[in-house]
């Protein structure tokens, strides 16, 4: 006698507490309640997760984006992560997917000198150990990241927000600028998207102090005179690059200069340089919080809860992710 059973698909959406609110976003995009993970601190400093919901055989979304708070380091934000991984993979979890919006330690992604670490290769590892099957990310700050899973890795790109808000907030003709070299080539597709033209800056990084740079001068100097010029970036992080950008582009004859960024980490002395720099405005995603203590009057920020519930439906459903991009989040 033959039994069949008919698949029962099932989505499953939960949250760590590093940046609720874009979880929250996701959900309602996706037209879902967030599962509870009933996290717990004990006063020891350990963290205890027990699934509020039967995870069995269910497709699972674990969202948690390496972001420092007041509560917790970007350390025990991932930490959290694996534990609820682990938590859905004891549980029976049929596949499990963390989202990363932001991918925490990212920039340690090769030996720059000796006896140094490949953190980001760790991070990867750390994640395979607790029996992730899949990781999903926005922006990673080198696409090589992608190798260091040895499994899927969607590697999502906000450039589509960022040129939508663009479209919709720019007035008369501007100019996109890479900050560096080493951003120029997503500078030329988002300028090709556009159909405008593109510029670089060229800068010197101090040897001797972290996060201190140079900028030197433009590349494409011609194209910027009078200009509206759009300064866009992976990440503003200490914002050292970013605001000598802008004072170089002025000096060059730039009628106004904007910074468009999809992670706005915003650390030390970010607010700061940006309130007092040259920018007149300056636009990053949620991919990171970004608390009232940053929020200054000319800092927008746009959501990327679209197209990460895109994406998660995508999976889900065993569609193409590169589709919902047009191929742009492969290149």
């Amino acid at each position: 006698m033959a039994i069949e059973i008919a698949a029962k698909r099932t989505l499953q959406l939960y949250s760590g507490r590093a940046h609720l609110p874009l979880a929250e976003r996701i959900a309602e995009r996706l037209g879902i309640t967030l599962g509870e993970p009933n996290l717990v601190d004990f006063p020891s400093g350990e963290v205890r997760c027990r699934l509020g919901e039967n995870v069995r055989g269910a497709d699972v979304f674990i969202i948690q984006t390496h972001a420092m708070s007041e509560t917790q380091s970007v350390n025990d934000v991932i930490m959290e992560q694996l534990i609820m991984i682990d938590a859905a993979k004891r549980a029976s979890a049929k596949r499990i997917t963390a989202v990363m919006p932001y991918y925490g330690y990212a920039r340690q992604d090769r030996k720059s000198k000796g006896r140094e670490p490949i953190t980001a290769k760790l991070v990867a590892d750390l994640f395979t150990a607790a029996g992730v099957d899949r990781l999903m990310s926005v922006d990673l700050h080198s696409g090589q990241i992608q190798g260091f899973f040895n499994g899927p890795l969607d590697h999502l790109t906000a450039m589509p927000v960022l040129l939508d808000y663009l479209g919709e907030n720019a007035r008369g003709d501007y100019v996109i600028v890479a900050p560096d070299t080493g951003r120029t080539k997503v500078a030329e597709q988002a300028a090709n998207a556009l159909q405008v033209d593109v510029a670089a800056i060229y800068k010197r990084r101090s040897k001797d102090k972290i996060s201190e740079v140079e900028a030197r001068g433009v590349m494409g100097e011609d194209v910027i005179a009078g200009k509206l010029c759009v300064l866009i970036d992976d990440m503003i992080d200490t914002a050292g690059t970013i605001c000598a950008a802008a004072e170089v582009l002025l000096k060059k004859g730039a009628a106004e200069v904007w910074a468009m960024a999809t992670h706005g980490v915003l650390s030390g002395p970010a607010v700061d340089r940006l309130k007092n720099s040259a920018l007149s405005r300056v636009v990053v995603t949620d991919t990171l919080p970004i608390g009232s203590e940053k929020q200054i009057d000319k800092l927008e920020v746009v959501t990327v809860a679209g197209v990460l519930a895109a994406t998660i439906d995508a999976v889900f459903e065993d569609r193409s992710v590169s589709q919902i991009f047009g191929g742009a989040n492969q290149s």
